[in-house]
């Protein structure tokens, strides 16, 4: 017999039973009883109310009890940490079910009573990851902060960073670093040399969200145009007087055939090689499925990565995030990028490397797409002449240029003391 839940995802429970399952009253065991409430929350309109309300009101050991369970599906876990009950955050901590990314996400805006249950939690502590998102949250004190750069300078000196030296904080530009990776061609010779194990790993991690996607095409964020450039159009039409051809923007054949058919260049200009190669680049990519496309992405060159950082299959983004061979000076122009998935900025954060290097920082918190709440929470890492640069920029936030005009003037205030 097929469990409750399976009948409601199905339609198949009357009205009258529905009622009873947004009030938490069906007789089923507590554990399926949350499942259905969340899943009544989330997506039915006519019982979505009631059933917040009675999870809202849930007895407290079955919630902990399903918040600390490993078993517990993670559309739960999901909705417990985004409509928390304090009391459930311990137990949501310690879980393993709950994805590392999900807790450094909530560090960032989390609140103080939160922040003190987070510090008392071994994995956050073990953890540099959530410890680095944590640092950034505008409620925390000088002691608390002093503790979580203690606790990662002690994880720093366990795992040491790629180029073996431990270095905590942010690398402000202008200061000079002799163990500065370097963002530059030469270090960047394209693919070949990272392991296929490297790729089955990733693969494999992301399988299920692989399946989900199915067979779907590369598609740039912001479209064909903006992703081929400008000077893909045919220079010659609007040399003699005519009007460019209007590009079939989002289809598949306008890209397919961009460099099939290269443009001529006009009297007395040169052509534009890095377009045609720009064109080949990507139709490489658009004869590539997911799995291709993930490949390319950690084993690729610098042009490839450019291209990819900007599909709008969510783990194929991210997987250019992993790629070994990716540079700080890619990171910062990504970070600074309005044509990438949210889900990509909210990515770059949660790696450490990424976060050392002051120009991410400032591109992020400087970046419209970047969501609020983590433009908010890395705003304090920014010096003096970027917070009012900030203050004056018309395309973030209102919210974002009053804190920064605010912070902008402590600042101030803070060195005339001095």
């Amino acid at each position: 017999m097929p469990r409750i839940i399976d009948q409601i995802r199905a339609s198949k429970l009357p009205s009258n039973m529905m009622q009873f399952a947004a009030r938490g009253a069906l007789s089923v065991p507590p554990a399926e009883n949350i499942e259905i409430l969340v899943y009544l929350a989330k997506y039915s309109k006519v019982f979505g109310d009631v059933a917040r309300m009675t999870l809202a009101g849930w007895d407290a050991k079955a919630s902990i009890d399903a918040a600390s369970n490993p078993e517990t599906p993670g559309q739960v876990l999901d909705y417990f940490m985004e409509n928390l009950r304090p009391q459930l955050l311990p137990a949501l901590l310690e879980n393993p079910a709950v994805a590392q990314e999900a807790l450094a996400k909530f560090a960032i805006s989390a609140s103080r009573e939160s922040i003190e249950k987070m510090l008392k939690s071994s994995r956050v502590r073990r953890s540099e990851a959530i410890l680095d998102c944590l640092r950034s949250n505008p409620y925390l004190n000088k002691a608390e902060s002093e503790e979580i750069n203690t606790l990662i300078s002690s994880a720093s000196n366990k795992n040491k960073d790629e180029g073996g030296t431990a270095i905590a904080g942010l690398h402000h530009p202008g200061l000079g670093n002799e163990n500065e990776p370097v963002d530059s061609a030469a270090a960047d010779d394209g693919g070949g040399q990272v392991s296929d194990e490297t790729v089955s790993v990733y693969l494999s991690e992301h399988a299920s969200e692989i399946a989900a996607e199915g067979e779907k095409p590369f598609q740039a964020i912001g479209g064909v145009l903006d992703l081929l450039g400008k000077d893909s159009l045919p220079v010659s039409s609007t040399a003699e007087g005519g009007h460019p051809p209007t590009p079939g923007v989002g289809t598949h054949d306008a890209v397919a055939g961009a460099a099939a058919v290269p443009a001529k260049a006009a009297p007395g200009r040169k052509a534009l090689p890095d377009v045609a190669k720009r064109d080949n680049t990507v139709q490489k990519i658009n004869r590539l499925d997911i799995k291709g496309r993930i490949q390319l992405a950690l084993k690729g060159n610098k042009e490839e990565r450019s291209l990819l950082i900007r599909d709008g299959t969510k783990v194929v983004a991210l997987a250019v995030l992993e790629a070994p061979k990716l540079s700080d000076g890619e990171v910062e122009k990504f970070a600074g990028q309005k044509n990438v998935l949210e889900t990509v900025l909210r990515a770059i954060p949660l790696k450490r490397r990424f976060m050392k290097n002051y120009g991410v920082v400032r591109n992020l918190v400087g970046n419209p797409r970047t969501p609020l709440d983590l433009g908010l929470g890395l705003m304090k890492h920014l010096l003096t002449q970027d917070l009012k640069n900030l203050s004056n920029n018309k395309e973030v936030s209102e919210t974002i240029r009053k804190l920064a005009l605010k912070m902008y003037k402590q600042k101030l205030a803070s060195a005339d003391k001095k």
